[in-house]
């Protein structure tokens, strides 16, 4: 079976291909599996890292700000369409499955026009535009919350599968995750990161949670800030005279998040659809903080699927406060039976068969061999 797996730009995208890339090597050892990116995205690193070989394609997103900026954007688009049709004349793959990102649109409509059977997972609670274009032509589309299905248009081409996310996160337990990382079984670990690019006011909040937990012993905080935002939260805490103890780690990105998941008592992140996934799965309460930049608002809505369960807590930006956030990890911090409550709740939300459900769909499927 050779297969093209297409996703970019962030880990939302490319880390739910991965994990159906491994499910389809599991079941078929002999399996040939493509990756397809973009030049832009983390996949370049990322995909090889996980073992898979990948062609980067021309490829940007449309610019909503300034327009004319998307003439050049078109231009990497009709130059990464080309290459699209050389890449799946030199493969020959037997199916083409998009999980988003500016790489997916151009080989799976070059794929579609080459009648290459295509399926597409949307993982979020309201879909961006280019897999409502795909829809029509897509022999399934997985959605990662049921709730997308009504902004589609072909409900028998539907399939609520949730969002699958790698085995270790399933596997991987509390205290095998706390003796590798260092922590102490009696530690409260809270655990705070903006996605794999970072998000600025997620950091400016754990500004002030470092500063007031700075320190204390039984409490541990690890903060993945996005390389972006490193130096910056770094010379921040340093113009404030605050030396980071040994219970604060800062890093630029984690890439053992299974481990430091597991390992956590609380997590603090913005809501994109593979962090809520991952979340869940671990049974991990969190307090989402969904971006306010996203298309549809996307983000707060799968926070809200989640916390309308009782296994979150959303913030939304513009109600963020500082100081009532600290308020609230202490509340939750000092009462074990909430934190038990809404971790039970949370992993009741949790896609544990997504992958299983994706590949029955596809390698049941009549596909060229």
């Amino acid at each position: 079976m050779k297969v093209i797996m297409t996703c970019g730009g962030t880990g939302g995208h490319i880390y739910p291909a991965i994990a159906i890339a491994d499910e389809i090597k599991k079941r078929k050892p002999d399996s040939r599996i493509l990756f397809v990116g973009s030049e832009i995205g983390l996949e370049s690193t990322l995909v090889p890292e996980n073992g898979y070989n990948i062609e980067l394609i021309s490829a940007d997103g449309f610019n909503r700000q300034h327009l004319l900026k998307n003439i050049e954007v078109m231009k990497k688009l009709r130059k990464g369409g080309r290459r699209s049709r050389e890449i799946l004349k030199e493969f020959r793959p037997d199916v083409v499955i998009g999980t988003g990102g500016y790489a997916s649109a151009p080989i799976m409509k070059a794929a579609q026009k080459m009648d290459i059977p295509t399926y597409v997972h949307e993982q979020n609670a309201v879909p961006g535009m280019a897999n409502k274009l795909l829809e029509k032509n897509v022999k399934k589309l997985f959605l990662g919350f049921e709730e997308a299905s009504k902004y589609f248009k072909y409900p028998e081409k539907h399939v609520v599968a949730g969002n699958p996310v790698r085995s270790e996160f399933i596997t991987t337990s509390r205290e095998e995750a706390r003796a590798e990382l260092g922590f102490k079984p009696a530690d409260f670990v809270l655990l705070a990161f903006g996605g794999s690019q970072g998000a600025g006011r997620v950091n400016k909040a754990m500004l002030k949670i470092i500063e007031t937990f700075n320190g204390v012993k039984d409490f541990k905080i690890c903060l993945a800030t996005g390389g972006y935002y490193y130096d910056a939260i770094n010379k921040e805490l340093e113009d404030k005279g605050i030396k980071v103890e040994n219970n604060v780690r800062i890093m630029e990105y984690i890439y053992d998040m299974a481990k430091y998941l597991a390992a956590s008592d609380l997590v603090i992140s913005r809501s994109g659809a593979l962090t809520v996934a991952e979340a869940t799965v671990c049974g991990k309460p969190a307090i989402f903080i969904p971006s306010p930049l996203v298309t549809g608002n996307h983000q707060f809505f799968n926070a809200k699927a989640v916390a309308d369960k009782g296994g979150a807590i959303v913030i939304e930006e513009k109600e963020l406060d500082n100081d009532k956030l600290v308020s609230e990890i202490l509340k939750l911090k000092n009462n074990s039976g909430i934190l038990k409550d809404m971790s039970e709740k949370s992993r009741s939300c949790a896609p544990l068969k997504a992958t299983k459900i994706i590949c029955d769909n596809i390698m049941g499927s009549e596909i060229r061999q």
